[in-house]
């Protein structure tokens, strides 16, 4: 992939397009879809829609039972417990899984946390750097020989307009000398971005495509670590929580961009790319403001991704993807 390919292909979606806009006629009968965070908010969304649409979904879920309570009413979803941030739970999750499907269509990293107080976890990684990126960079290593058996499977990863507040900090990725939220949560999500531009060029040849997005503003569970009065001072709710952010999407129309990635046959033979508003997102210049769209340059470049991909393997010991 490079940033010339990074042009918008005139999708007939769009950021008012919903998940079942999305998927309206689609029959997904016979394929096999994993769906990180499939319980709540943009994953609950994205697995009622794929499962309607036919699919087999399992959910890796950090609360099982509340998990299996959300989904009780979706038929061919199955619950399989799993915490992003504990790397032996995501390997214990991915062998449950390999064990039970002989491909996988599709896996939709949506799970995620933001702004979070800062927390240690594993071998004292940063948390939403553990959460966001390194857990789903496991998993997708652990499930890869399942994707490639599919012969054209996609790997769809939630990144964020988020990903514009830094590159990834290479002399410091775990905050050691000193810890902002919100660099954190940015880092995370231009790791998220450069894990499917990597990833998408080891696997191509084996038909595993991949692809990054950013869902839109949308309220969901993932402000649950900010307190009502940051909403209120960033102007996304009002003092009741109310929605009042301006071009702010509802859960539906948050999950289409990453359907839309999972089974649009306008991004076939393409990958490695970064996503919004149901198409392919414009390279954007650094100056300008995080709500103006776009993807950094530094979230989708190559030499990055690589280099992410070796920091990852470094510190997860994940089984590499031989290209």
């Amino acid at each position: 992939m490079t940033t010339t390919e990074q042009q918008p292909l005139g999708s007939p979606f769009s950021a008012a397009s919903t998940a079942e806009d999305v998927m309206a006629g689609l029959d997904l009968s016979g394929t096999t879809a994993v769906v990180t965070g499939g319980y709540s908010g943009l994953g609950l969304e994205t697995t009622r829609n794929l499962a309607a649409a036919g699919a087999r979904v399992v959910v890796p879920a950090r609360r099982p039972d509340i998990a299996r309570s959300a989904l009780a009413d979706v038929a061919g979803c199955e619950v399989v417990p799993m915490d992003l941030a504990d790397p032996g739970s995501v390997r214990t999750a991915a062998a449950r899984i390999n064990d039970s499907l002989d491909r996988l269509d599709l896996l939709m990293a949506v799970a995620g946390v933001m702004a979070t107080p800062e927390r240690r976890v594993g071998p004292g990684w940063e948390g939403q750097f553990a959460a966001n990126h390194l857990g789903h960079f496991t998993l997708a290593c652990e499930l890869y020989p399942l994707l490639a058996a599919a012969g054209g499977a996609r790997v769809v990863v939630n990144s964020s307009a988020g990903h514009a507040l830094t590159d990834i900090r290479w002399h410091d990725p775990h905050f050691r000398t000193g810890y902002d939220k919100w660099l954190a949560y940015g880092q995370a999500k231009t790791a998220n971005a450069l894990f499917a531009v990597h990833l998408d060029a080891l696997g191509r040849n084996d038909g595993v495509r991949a692809f990054a997005l950013h869902p839109g503003k949308i309220i969901t569970g993932l402000q649950r670590e900010m307190t009502l009065q940051e909403q209120i001072d960033r102007g996304w709710v009002d003092e009741h929580g109310t929605v009042i952010g301006v071009d702010f999407k509802t859960p539906s129309q948050g999950a289409a961009t990453g359907l839309w990635a999972a089974t649009s046959p306008l991004l076939d033979g393409r990958g490695g790319l970064y996503l919004e508003d149901c198409d392919v997102a414009r390279v954007s210049a650094p100056d300008r403001p995080m709500d103006d769209g776009g993807v950094r340059a530094y979230a989708v470049d190559p030499g990055a991704g690589a280099r992410l991909w070796d920091l990852s393997v470094a510190a997860t010991g994940a089984t590499p993807i031989a290209r």
